[in-house]
């Protein structure tokens, strides 16, 4: 870990690999950890690794099953997430299903219709819901950490907003009164679900106490 002591010169860079192949995600993160020593990048070759089959029950299982599995591939440090949405008055869905919960091949689109399909004419004590991020941590074949946070809202009636993506423009923030779709990117790296799983592994890495 860096000593972050007052005084201390700054330390080497702590290289950590993303377990994806998604750009956007990569500058997510990298805005997070800016200011930091973390220096972050995706894991090489990813798009030609063997996909890891979610057949976990919960976010955390398929966390720490795609961090080992994507880790036999690397030495370096990794992270890999599983997130999704839960509205308890659909017993937890989509949950862990949330990036397929319209089918294979669904788009977010379709993912949110079918959603506001489901919540039609529930009252609003009916409509909460929460976005759940859980983020393995491992180094060559050993977990290291497994952490997780939320952000409490509400589905909304209709899509609201142009930023974001899957199911942010229906999901309302119970602190903001506007969906995460209508919120600016650095807005919402201060509130997401994702942005605060991710500082506590930042944390961790980087010796500051969360």
């Amino acid at each position: 870990m860096a000593d972050r002591g007052s005084g201390a010169a700054r330390q080497a860079p702590i290289h950590l690999l993303v377990a994806s192949s998604n750009a956007g995600k990569l500058r997510e993160y990298r805005e997070l950890a800016d200011g930091s020593e973390l220096d972050i990048g995706l894991l090489p070759n990813f798009r030609e690794i063997v996909p890891f089959e979610e057949t976990g029950e919960t976010f955390a299982e398929n966390a720490i099953g795609k961090v080992l599995h994507y880790g036999r591939f690397t030495d370096q440090l990794l992270i890999a997430e599983d997130s999704g949405l839960v509205v308890p008055a659909l017993d937890g869905a989509p949950g862990i299903y949330s990036a397929r919960y319209a089918g294979l091949g669904g788009s977010d689109a379709d993912c949110v219709r079918k959603l506001l399909h489901a919540m039609e004419g529930k009252a609003r004590e009916n409509r909460r819901a929460r976005f759940v991020c859980v983020i393995a941590l491992a180094e060559r074949g050993r977990v290291l950490a497994v952490v997780s946070d939320l952000v409490e809202g509400t589905i909304a009636d209709e899509p609201r907003g142009i930023h974001g993506f899957g199911y942010d423009p229906v999901f309302l923030l119970s602190d903001l009164g506007r969906t995460s779709a209508e919120i600016s990117p650095e807005e919402k790296n201060r509130v997401s679900h994702r942005a605060k799983a991710f500082r506590k592994i930042r944390d961790l890495l980087t010796g500051v106490s969360f």
